[in-house]
Formats: structure tokens, sequence, C-alpha cells
């Protein structure tokens, strides 16, 4: 949720700055703003409701030369998308400029006892942070001290980055962090401050990870670190090897369809990097805590959740190992009995899902061990949990997930099959599937036919499916849903009898998902009784399944391979999506109130 960058350097800040929002413009796009202390003393602050690209056009009216200055994209949670709303927020004395990731759960308690004396410009929770800095400083403490004094008047509940400026020393860059994500980029040129690396890595791949309750002052030539008692301390910077590039949409139309495209590129980079002599190599203290444990719990949101209803399947199958899975933010308040050995799996691409974050919290405070799968590696899940596995996906700008997905429920195989002592064939099984990948990413001028004809101009769609079709019917639906705003459902197709197939209509596409052969010949009789009700029906079946009548069919899977049904379903699924949406002149990317990471609860 929202993009933060700042820069305090030797070169003009303006450029990086709207570089930067345009690469975190997945992290929240309703507004965003810029301010810059420009060379010749002035204070000028842009803001404008709308996309980074309406904030560019505007700020051509201004003259903003500057060395130093902090910018934001903003995802609305408290006060709705206006330039009053949108960041950087400002001081009463407009000494001081704030932009701010996160939720301030008591801003209201906040507001009415220490600054009923003030006149807010927005209806926001951050402009109480700015104000009480403000506050705090015409008393006579200095920046850091009003700084830190704000923080610490913030509830437990509370999610926050901060980065804030001092007009009276407009060099440095003073931030903070809990439970939202923000890193300290260093350079030769200046150095940065970002909630994600893709904003500055066209200056630095050199990061210092900010860390819970710390903050950092931070200078073109240097960073200080303090620890919530107030103590400086150093940090040595990790070097991150991505090419600044892969961030890039190229030649495509959107991020989205890019990363579709390169799911068979990560199949072999997952492949090249997990596999040791043809067997799956996973990290052996990672194997023997699982092998002790008497049941995993695998936590998730969203993607994330569905791709670990799917892992479940392999943990069970191959590993022999109870498994249960879990929506992240219902198992935080409504957990299960948890057994006598626990071990937890967290799935999250970004690492930083607030949700996940406060199950991991309960976890060691209970001392269970626990392992993140994730796209970002060094982010909180990662950092805070005792192993992580890399999902090794590159950049997911798109906010709908695609290739991370399919990383994340390919990294769950390998590990699978490393627990269950080896899997001889698998690394030649991945091998075939990153080619059957590429065959069906190659058909997309069918798929774009049927999402035309059938989906388009559908208000509602269904897909359903049996066993692990079932688990992928629930990505399909989510995926459709997301960004062309059609009302979907998926479900296991033995349900359709209970309740939902009195929705069904006149042309009312339903989706049928068949990968499983002991189950196939059940879920066509389901479709056939929604044909009955004057359904559209559309299939997408594995080749050894299929009929000359089916729509869209996939590479075959036959034997132990079927359980790689829901890989293969993933293309077309996304597919639909995309060309639904486009058919409908959306925005693929940046689908309406949505946000890439959702850091607040």
């Amino acid at each position: 949720m929202c993009g933060i960058v700042g820069y305090t350097g030797v070169n003009n800040a303006l450029p990086f700055l709207l570089n930067g929002l345009e690469k975190l413009e997945y992290r929240g796009y309703d507004s965003a703003g810029v301010y810059v202390h420009t060379d010749d003393n002035r204070d000028v602050l842009v803001k404008e409701k709308g996309r980074v690209k309406d904030l560019e056009k505007k700020v051509k009216e201004y003259d903003m030369q500057g060395k130093s200055g902090i910018a934001h994209t903003r995802w609305a949670t408290h006060g709705q998308p206006s330039i009053e709303n949108a960041h950087p927020h400002v001081s009463a004395d407009g000494r001081y400029y704030l932009v701010h990731n996160g939720v301030i759960e008591n801003y209201k308690q906040l507001k009415a006892d220490y600054l009923s004396d003030v006149e807010f410009k927005s209806q926001t929770d951050t402009e109480v942070a700015v104000q009480l800095v403000g506050k705090f400083a015409s008393q006579g403490l200095d920046t850091l001290a009003a700084f830190r004094k704000m923080i610490n008047l913030l509830d437990d509940n509370s999610s926050y980055a901060f980065l804030l400026m001092d007009t009276k020393q407009p060099d440095l860059l003073y931030t903070a962090k809990t439970k939202s994500p923000l890193l300290i980029g260093i350079s030769e040129t200046g150095n940065v401050v970002a909630s994600d690396a893709p904003a500055a890595l066209d200056l630095t791949k050199d990061f210092i990870e900010l860390r819970d309750g710390e903050i950092a002052v931070v200078s073109k030539n240097d960073v200080q670190l303090y620890d919530a008692e107030g103590n400086n301390y150093t940090r040595q910077p990790f070097h991150l090897d991505i090419d600044p590039t892969a961030a890039d949409k190229g030649a495509y139309p959107f991020f989205m369809l890019k990363e579709i495209d390169e799911q068979a590129i990560v199949t072999r980079t997952l492949i090249e990097h997990y596999f040791v002599n043809g067997l799956p190599h996973i990290n052996e203290k990672i194997i023997q805590a699982i092998k002790q444990s008497d049941r995993l719990y695998i936590v998730a949101a969203g993607t994330s959740y569905h791709a670990g209803l799917i892992g479940r399947r392999f943990f069970e199958k191959w590993a022999g190992i109870p498994t249960e899975t879990h929506i992240a933010s219902e198992f935080a308040y409504d957990r299960p009995i948890i057994s006598k050995k626990p071990f937890f799996i967290f799935i999250s691409q970004s690492g930083e899902t607030a949700d996940s974050i406060q199950v991991l919290d309960f976890v060691q405070k209970e001392s269970y061990p626990s392992l993140t799968i994730s796209n970002v590696m060094n982010s909180t899940l990662t950092r805070e949990s005792d192993f992580a596995l890399p999902i090794l996906a590159g950049p997911e700008i798109a906010v709908a997930s695609t290739k991370a997905y399919t990383a994340q429920i390919m990294t769950q195989v390998i590990l699978a099959a490393a627990i269950a002592g080896g899997h001889s064939e698998l690394q030649e099984e991945l091998s075939r599937l990153a080619i059957d990948l590429q065959a069906e990413i190659d058909g997309k001028e069918k798929i774009k036919q049927i999402a035309d004809k059938y989906l388009v101009n559908a208000n509602r769609t269904f897909y359903i499916g049996r066993g692990a079709d079932a688990d992928s019917t629930l990505e399909a639906a989510l995926k459709l849903k997301e960004i062309s705003y059609t009302l979907v459902e998926g479900f296991a197709a033995g349900e359709l009898k209970h309740g939902t197939i009195s929705l069904i209509e006149q042309a009312t596409p339903v989706i049928g998902l068949i990968s499983q052969s002991k189950m196939a010949g059940l879920t066509r009789s389901n479709l056939e009784e929604t044909m009955a009700r004057g359904a559209k029906a559309v299939t997408i079946v594995t080749k050894n399944l299929a009929t000359k009548d089916d729509d869209i069919i996939l590479p075959a899977l036959t034997g132990k391979m079927e359980m790689f049904g829901p890989i293969l379903e993933a293309i077309p699924i996304q597919l639909l999506a995309y060309y639904t949406s486009l058919g409908r002149n959306l925005d693929v990317d940046h689908p309406r109130n949505l946000a890439k990471s959702v850091t607040v609860q």
C-alpha cells in the first residue's frame, strides 16, 4: 500500500523522484505528490489526484531544481482520493513535510489530546503525524527528538513507514518504520529511501534494511541508524543483484502480460537454483525441522493462499505430512487448535503482508519453527522467520499476481519432494512443464477469442472443477474479478446443485477446469447441467482428457503428473482475465481500489 521515495544527493532530485513513483505506482495510484527543496531555497509542493502521469504533467508548471525531496503515490485508507488528502502533508508552520505508508490507529485520540488548536487540511491519519512533529519542535525539541516522540505516541496496532523533511535541514531525510517496508539505498551520488527496491535500481543496488522500531537520518553521504532507545549503530548494506530493466515493461503494453509470458523462464530459474545432480536440494536444516513436525500450517492471503491450497496436496501426498492451509487474516484472530509439533509455512509475494506478519508474531512468541516462501528476500517475513526460500520470480509489478503464483506452487513442489527424500524424475518433469507453459503462452490468440466472445460482455461468470481443479477455480475467479470487475465465483463442481445453479441464466459463462482423470467425467456432467439451463460452457482440459469439442486444450498430464494440473491451468485463467479486462478498456495493471502489497490490516 502506498509508495514512498526520497532523495538527497548531488543531482537534481525531481527526475529521480518521478521515476521512482512510476516504479512504485503498483503500490498506490489514486493520488500522488512531490516536495522538493530547491537550489534557490524555496519549498515547492505539488500534489494531484489520479495517476503519477497526472502529477508529471502538473510539475511542468513549476521550477523545482533541487538536490533533495520526497514523493508519494497513495492508496487511500483515511479520506477519499483528493489533492487535499494526497501526500506529502505539511506541518502548520510549514517547516516539516512528511509522507507515510500504513495506518495510525489512534490518530483521533492523538488529535484530541495534542492538536485541538491545529487547523487540519486533510482527512488523513498521516497529517496527525506531521502536525505532532511540528508541535513538539515548536516546544524546543530538535527534529530527531520530535520525530521520535511522535512515533512513541503511536499505539501498538499502528503501522508506519515515515519519511520526513525539515526545511531548516533540507539535506537530511528522517525515516522510520514498523510493519511497513522501507529500504535505504546507498550510492556515490546520493542516498535514497524507498518502499521497494525497483524505485532506486537506476541509482543503486546497495541497500540498508530498516527494521521495525528503528529511525534513520539519511544525508547525501551518510546513514545514521538509531534503535527505539536512541542508541546509534551501523549496519552494512546488502547488494541486490537485480537487472533494473526487469522492472520495465519493454515492448509489452502491460506488465501483467509480460509477467504471464515470463512463467516458463521462471520455471527454468527455479530448476537451476534448486537442483543439484538432478535432485531437489533444500537446506538440510529446513528438511529436518519439517520432518520433526507432526503438522504443517500454511498461512497466506489472496493468490498466495490459493498457491498454499495447491501446495498442501504435495506435502500430504508426497511428503506424507498432514497439512492445513489458512487465510492469514482469519488465523490471526480465530486460531484453530494447534498440534503438538507444528511447523508454519508463510507464503507471500512481497514478504510484507500485514496479516501474515501478525501470525508470525504469534508463532515466534510460541517458539514454533517457521519458513517463509517469498519473492522478496530481506523482507519482514523472510527476515523474521526461522528459514526462507526464494521463489525467484523477479520483480512482479502488475497488481494481479501471475508468475509469483506459479513460482510459489513450484517452490512448494520442490520442497515437498526434498522432504520425501528426493524425486529422481522431478527435474525432468519441471523441465517439460517449462516447455508446456511456453506452448500455452504461444497460443494466446485462441484464449483471446474465447474471452472476447463469452466473457467481455458477461455480468457474471462461474469456474468449476474437482480435486486440485477446485483449488484452481478460486484463483481463476480472483484473477477475473480483480481486473475485469466481473462478478465471479469459483467452487467445487459438486456444489453446483447446492444453490449456485439457481444463478445460471441464458448465456452465463461456466468454465470447467478438467485435469484430474478420476473426476473428469463428473465435472463434465456438471457442465451439462448448466448447459441444460442456458449456460455457455467453456472447457479448459488437458489433452489426454480432451474431446474434439473442448475449447482450450492444455498439454497432456498423466499418472502422478496430474498433480501439476493447476500449474498448467494458470496460464489460460490468467490470460482470460487479461483479455476480458482489455476488452472492457480497463487498466489491466492498476485495477481500481486494489494495491499490490497489502501492508495494512
